[in-house]
C-alpha cells in the first residue's frame, strides 16, 4: 500500500511539473527555452531554475507557477542574463 501511495504522490509531483511547464511555454512573453521545472511532491515544493532575458520574465514565470501550483512553495532561482 506505501508503494501505491509513494506512486500516487511521484505522479501528482509530475503533473504539477507538467502544468507550470506548459503554462509558462504558453505564455509568449516569456522565453521559455532555458527555464527548468522541477517539483518536489514530498516538500510542496516547485522550483524554476535556468535563465530569462529579463527581471519582468523571472517575475512573470514566478507568478505563472504559483497560480499553476496551489498549495506548493515556489523558488525562484531563474537568473536573469540579457542577450
Amino acid at each position: 500500500v506505501q508503494d501505491t501511495k509513494d506512486n500516487a504522490e511521484a505522479v501528482r509531483g509530475g503533473l504539477e511539473t507538467l502544468d507550470v511547464k506548459t503554462a509558462i511555454i504558453a505564455d509568449k512573453t516569456i522565453d521559455s527555452g532555458a527555464i527548468d521545472v522541477d517539483t518536489y511532491q514530498d516538500k510542496k515544493v516547485v522550483v524554476l531554475r535556468g535563465t530569462v532575458p529579463t527581471e519582468a520574465q523571472k517575475q512573470k514565470a514566478e507568478q505563472i507557477a504559483r497560480e499553476n501550483a496551489t498549495g506548493y512553495t515556489i523558488e525562484n532561482r531563474l537568473v536573469v542574463s540579457p542577450n
